[in-house]
């Protein structure tokens, strides 16, 4: 595990591109979950389903349904590096890398590999026929169906590692969602996630393993 945050830590100084800021002026940690730390913009980390301790996870399979765009599950093992998302701001904000991250705000969440953006619209899950979340566009291609606000259970006021949260589609109003439902065959042993307008203890998350970005002080 420690050889991945090692691995992450490297990319994101040697490869990763915030316009807002650089960060080879900062040092990024890496934490185990329940550590309470920031999350900040352009954080890297894993997002843990609360209630089946699954993690937010895609690949480059595609829908055979639906959208046809890249898939989204839940995964089960801690130790994929698929599941591993780039904490963004909307590209119309003055957000930068570093700045913590209120409750409320809008955000997108990048997956590292394949680079697309979590997004969601109004086509049929798979399994359960709730709302679709899917992966599309990339660096150049973003649009509102990528913004996801956050919303922070308790009275914290920015986002911590050990915060729970949900997370709310902007364009549909539904929440990020998983459940016990498992995929059989391309994805087997992968449970749906999907979207659903109402709030349920089934779509509360945790951020989770990662690299998390220092408070950038100078903001």
């Amino acid at each position: 595990m420690a050889i991945g945050f090692f691995g992450l830590a490297l990319f994101l100084f040697l490869t990763f591109d915030f316009d807002q800021g650089s960060p080879s002026s900062a040092s990024a940690s890496s934490s185990p979950p329940s550590q309470n730390v920031e999350v900040t913009y352009g954080t890297v980390l894993k997002l843990m389903h609360e209630k089946t301790k699954f993690r937010l996870h895609s690949h480059d399979v595609p829908y055979g349904s639906g959208s046809g765009q890249q898939s989204v599950t839940g995964f089960p093992n801690v130790d994929d590096s698929n599941s591993y998302w780039i904490v963004r701001p909307t590209s119309d904000t003055s957000a930068k890398q570093g700045n913590t991250i209120p409750n409320g705000a809008i955000i997108r969440l990048q997956h590292m590999k394949t680079r697309k953006w979590l997004h969601s619209h109004l086509h049929a899950s798979p399994i359960s026929g709730n709302l679709e979340v899917s992966c599309f566009g990339g660096e150049s291609e973003s649009d509102t169906g990528d913004y996801w606000r956050l919303i922070i259970e308790g009275s914290e006021k920015t986002w911590k590692q050990d915060q729970r949260i949900r997370l709310q589609h902007v364009d549909t109003g539904g929440y990020l969602h998983s459940h016990n439902k498992k995929y059989s065959r391309i994805a087997g042993g992968q449970q749906e996630v999907c979207s659903v307008r109402e709030k349920r203890a089934d779509n509360v998350w945790l951020a989770a393993e990662g690299v998390y970005l220092p408070i950038n002080e100078s903001t």
